[in-house]
């Protein structure tokens, strides 16, 4: 009788959480693509892949990638500037969990948002080439706000510099490396002018639906069903905790998994989940979890 539980829940999130309905942000994100290899990366400048929370400042909120507005202290962003910017509310290395948590929460505790930075990594609105805008993001620091600070950018002369960096930043923690060309403008959706270089691909999907457990997993979710931006739907099993599957993320919510290449039918190989995508969803709901009880 569970699974009918489950179907019933799921159709009950799908009307009635707010995070599922249409809603399209007031900002449009510039999106990366996937590093193939084949790029002259002496014409792009380098930074650091950083696992927090990425939000946009329209120059007097602060908000979410899915466009809904974050609880942060006035404190926190007093003083900045009235230009708009990209970041990520990040701590450090393999603190993504602890990052997420402070800014989804709808109580803004002053000595958690003291652990965040907001690391400014482009400037949407500022009209000229990565390059231009790399040298104005460096003026930030001016400001002397300790938790706004721009990412640092880099240059490297050809790709096995490249990938000696990111082999040297993975063993120190961190999830890998972005690549932007000197030349592009700021342009909404996914873009080849922006690239991301992991030792794995990684992609979002939003869930959909449940399958129901067997064996061990009997009366559990068995798996994730969920949809990428193309419409194409398919399972996340492996990478499920048992709490994952006794509370799994609600319909609607995005989530991100981790996968090695592609099938002869082009969908993920080796798909696993690995965490809610809290960037994309409401943050003001407090847990994006529905509990199939």
């Amino acid at each position: 009788m569970r699974h009918i539980c489950l179907i019933c829940l799921s159709a009950l999130l799908l009307i009635a959480s707010p995070w599922v309905s249409a809603q399209q942000p007031k900002h449009q994100a510039m999106l990366a693509s996937v590093y193939s290899g084949e790029t002259a990366v002496e014409e792009y400048w380098v930074s650091e892949k950083l696992d927090g929370v990425r939000g946009h400042w329209d120059g007097e909120t602060l908000w979410s990638r899915g466009g809904y507005p974050i609880a942060a202290p006035d404190w926190f962003t007093q003083g900045w500037p009235d230009m708009a910017m990209d970041g990520e509310l990040w701590i450090a290395r393999q603190l993504f969990d602890t990052a997420s948590g402070i800014v989804r929460s709808t109580q803004a505790e002053d000595k958690d948002w003291r652990r965040l930075k907001f690391m400014v990594f482009d400037l949407p609105e500022h009209g000229g080439t990565f390059g231009q805008r790399v040298q104005a993001m460096e003026q930030i620091s001016a400001y002397d706000i300790a938790w706004l600070q721009p990412i640092p950018q880099f240059r490297v002369e050809d790709a096995a510099e490249l990938e000696a960096r990111l082999e040297a930043w993975v063993a120190a923690g961190s999830e890998g490396l972005m690549l932007h060309h000197q030349d592009a403008l700021y342009r909404s959706g996914r873009s080849q002018d922006l690239l991301k270089y992991k030792l794995y691909d990684d992609a979002e999907a939003r869930v959909v639906g449940y399958t129901e457990g067997k064996g061990k997993y009997a009366g559990l979710v068995g798996a994730l069903v969920v949809e990428r931006e193309d419409g194409r739907r398919f399972r996340l099993g492996s990478g499920l905790s048992d709490e994952d599957r006794t509370a799994p993320p609600a319909i609607g919510t995005w989530v991100t998994y981790r996968y090695n290449g592609y099938t002869s039918t082009g969908l993920p190989r080796f798909a696993r989940f690995v965490r809610i995508r809290t960037d994309m969803q409401e943050i003001a709901s407090g847990s994006s979890r529905g509990s199939p009880d």
